[in-house]
């Protein structure tokens, strides 16, 4: 085999090798063996710049050899020193009788050798270190022989040069994977991080079968710092607080940072629960030191909740959720202090957030019934009005009432299109009572909520209805509760005129509870008010609920404002109201809340062509 075919065969070993991913010394260990199989030397040997601009030896094919490349470091001279500089490569074909390297030449020549040829390892401008030939008889190498040298040099170069990139990118590689699992700010676990680590905790805990703790905490109206001192030294207390916590934690406990002021502890290796409420004490007795920061002081408590992962569990997909729930608990009962997860408070909210979601799609799918009551004079009996009542029949649960429906489509806008089909429905049904019976139903009042009134274009949407059912806009009023002026009064003031410029009635329902504020009978064009049906439960035994309601129909009637008297239910009671002067009753003991189908059949359809009478004391 010639030369050239040695050279292609040592190459094409290289790449190989390299295509299998060898290490540096595993692949500059088996170069050199090569070059001495294929060029006329006795040895060869690699250096390797080093981070100081030394030249470490990297690889021999003897150790003697060896003990030749680190000797040019130690004497701060020789031929690879040279190539490595100089970028060219050197020759000294008779080491004995070299002036160029005098105390190298003289070391090499007493290891026995006799030349050295040094080809330097660059590639793309940048040095990496050289190769050495030896050998132990005097004499130059051919032409052709130096040629392979420069190219296994340069081949060394690239392959020095591939290396050092994947290392840099694997660098990179693990520096995104430390910023993509912490916190920037801290440098604490993150979110993907710590779910990670609970996975692993849960599944320690049910090999050793011991409890997993998650522990939540949340600083307590941190949010005034940032809005005081500004978000720089809110960053800085965020800083702090994590170090503090960090302390208090036990060996194999993961402190993370989820966002703002949130932080999260796994304990594990729990043998019961009251160790992770230790932890939770030494969190909360941590922040109580004020902390110094920029000449400021500034004093912190913290909610913490607590949740667990008991023995053989698989991990549950709400751990994490639970204690974030248990955490809020402290928070309603006062912070600064820590609350182990109340699973049936958590049952509840659950329960909500399921009906949420079904709650969604219940206009679509015609799940939505309204039931009416009457409201009914309490001269003679006749019926003046119906309140329309929304009902949501249920797939599954049946029946749900306004009381659990409210709390879920109120926060979540939902309120505001089932707002506009109780007000279509309530109008297409007074449209029918009216074709079919005349005049016995006069009036519809619809509930509107607070959230319909402070929502962009709701007299807009009132109007649209109106005009699309084409229905006589005095034979609705709207009921609206005293919450709607608490957010924005003058707004809510200035809709509810627009409102009632269409031609609508109002209704101040519920008076009595909240603020009752005088101010708004003052300013609001209400037609009339309701009292609260909290007054009935013990109006006819109670002097001091007699004298509120006495005075509240004198200043209503003072107003020139209807009263109606709601939750009514018994004789008594009736008997009460009509007494104090209220002018329209309404609740149980006249008549219950009624679908459109059995308002027909038992209240209207046996009085049709007579006004209707439903039962009320003969007279004042």
């Amino acid at each position: 085999m010639d030369r050239n075919e040695k050279l292609a065969e040592v190459l094409a070993e290289f790449a190989q090798n390299l295509n299998e991913g060898f290490r540096v010394q595993e692949i500059l260990d088996h170069l050199v063996q090569k070059i001495v199989e294929m060029l006329p030397v006795t040895a060869a040997g690699v250096m390797v710049m080093g981070p100081n601009d030394d030249l470490h030896f990297v690889a021999a094919s003897n150790d003697g050899i060896g003990e030749i490349e680190t000797l040019q470091n130690e004497l701060g001279e020789g031929p690879c020193l040279e190539a490595y500089r100089s970028g060219v490569p050197v020759a000294i074909p008779d080491i004995e009788h070299d002036e160029r390297f005098p105390n190298f030449s003289r070391r090499a020549f007493e290891h026995g050798l006799a030349a050295v040829f040094t080809f330097p390892m660059v590639v793309e401008g940048q040095r990496f270190g050289a190769l050495d030939l030896y050998r132990d008889q005097r004499g130059s190498l051919d032409p052709a022989d130096m040629k392979s040298a420069q190219v296994l040099a340069d081949v060394a170069a690239a392959y020095l040069h591939n290396a050092q990139e994947r290392s840099n990118a694997a660098d990179n590689l693990d520096l995104l994977r430390q910023r993509s699992l912490h916190d920037p700010l801290t440098g604490l676990p993150n979110r993907t991080l710590l779910k990670e680590r609970l996975e692993q905790a849960v599944a320690r805990g049910g090999r050793s079968n011991q409890l997993v703790a998650v522990l939540f905490v949340d600083l307590d109206r941190f949010k005034a710092v940032n809005d005081q001192f500004g978000h720089h030294i809110g960053d800085r207390v965020l800083v702090a607080v994590a170090g503090r916590l960090r302390e208090v934690l036990r060996a194999g406990d993961t402190l993370a940072r989820l966002s703002g002021d949130e932080f999260v502890i796994i304990c594990e290796s729990l043998d019961e629960p009251a160790l992770a409420e230790r932890v939770a004490e030494r969190l909360g007795a941590s922040l109580v030191p004020p902390f110094e920061l920029e000449g400021r002081t500034l004093e912190l408590t913290a909610s913490v909740g607590l949740a667990f992962c008991g023995p053989g569990q698989e991990l549950p997909e709400s751990l994490l959720r639970d204690a974030d729930f248990a955490m809020y608990q402290a928070k309603q009962a006062g912070g600064a202090q820590h609350q182990v997860i109340d699973h049936a408070a958590r049952l509840v909210v659950d329960g909500r957030g399921r009906l949420a979601r079904e709650l969604r799609g219940a206009v679509d799918r015609g799940e939505f019934r309204l039931a009416y009551q009457p409201l009914v004079d309490v001269e003679d009996g006749g019926l003046v009005a119906v309140e329309a009542l929304l009902r949501w029949q249920h797939p599954d649960r049946g029946l749900v009432m306004p009381d659990e429906i409210l709390p879920i489509a109120e926060p979540t806008g939902l309120i505001l299109a089932m707002g506009e089909w109780v007000l279509t429905q309530a109008c297409h049904d007074l449209q029918h009572w009216q074709q079919q019976f005349g005049s016995a139903i006069p009036r519809v009042t619809v509930n509107v909520s607070p959230y319909q009134v402070m929502a962009p274009g709701f007299e807009a949407t009132v109007k649209h209805v109106l005009e699309t059912t084409g229905t006589d806009p005095a034979s609705i009023f709207l009921e609206v509760t005293e919450s709607a002026f608490l957010e924005d009064g003058p707004r809510a003031f200035a809709v509810l005129k627009q409102t009632r410029d269409l031609g609508v009635g109002l209704i101040l329902d519920d008076f009595g509870t909240g603020y009752s504020s005088l101010n708004y009978l003052r300013l609001f064009p209400f037609d009339i008010l309701k009292i609260d049906r909290v007054f009935m439960d013990d109006l006819d035994e109670d002097p001091s609920t007699r004298t509120i309601v006495a005075a509240i129909i004198d200043l209503a009637h003072g107003l020139q404002l209807s009263v109606v008297a709601e939750g009514i239910e018994t004789q008594r009671q009736l008997a009460e109201v009509v007494e104090l002067g209220a002018d329209r009753a309404q609740g149980f003991y006249l008549c219950h809340p009624l679908l459109v189908d059995e308002m027909d059949q038992r209240v209207l359809a046996p009085a049709h062509g007579a006004p209707i009478r439903l039962p009320v004391p003969a007279s004042r």
